[in-house]
């Protein structure tokens, strides 16, 4: 992944921006499900891989959109209103203020691209997650 520049937030440091990164390899190295790890920065937008399994709580975002695009595996993003399913290569955004649930039936990685990293309590993550925790068998 990047080395993180601690001044800007999370954003990776000019050295690390200059770097390709792979995607699927990054991936393998995230140890919590629904947890941001950012692995570049364009322009004020943090790109943010992360691994889901079972779903986050329903929660918003008042400071920013949140962009979805699957790598692989299947994610729905749960609206109060519709579900949008999503599979390898599909790209979904949540704007600003939108309540929303992703949920996973199977482990699905993805890229996210927002302005700040989102994977805490208010950005939807479950207490399960946390230290590499699995969800409860249903």
């Amino acid at each position: 992944m990047t080395d993180q520049n601690p001044q800007t937030s999370g954003a990776p440091s000019l050295d690390a921006r200059l770097q390709k990164v792979s995607l699927p390899a990054a991936t393998e190295l995230l140890t919590e499900f629904w947890s941001q790890q950012v692995v570049g920065e364009a322009n004020g937008t943090l790109l943010k891989i992360a691994k889901g399994i079972g779903e986050t709580r329903w929660h918003l975002h008042d400071d920013q959109d949140e962009t979805f695009l699957v790598l692989s595996g299947r994610l729905t993003v749960q609206l109060r209103d519709r579900n949008v399913d999503l599979e390898p290569g599909d790209l979904f955004v949540v704007p600003t203020g939108v309540e929303h649930c992703p949920i996973a039936e199977e482990e699905t990685r993805f890229l996210i691209l927002g302005t700040s990293v989102t994977s805490n309590a208010a950005g939807g993550k479950p207490e399960w997650s946390q230290n590499g925790g699995l969800p409860a068998a249903r």
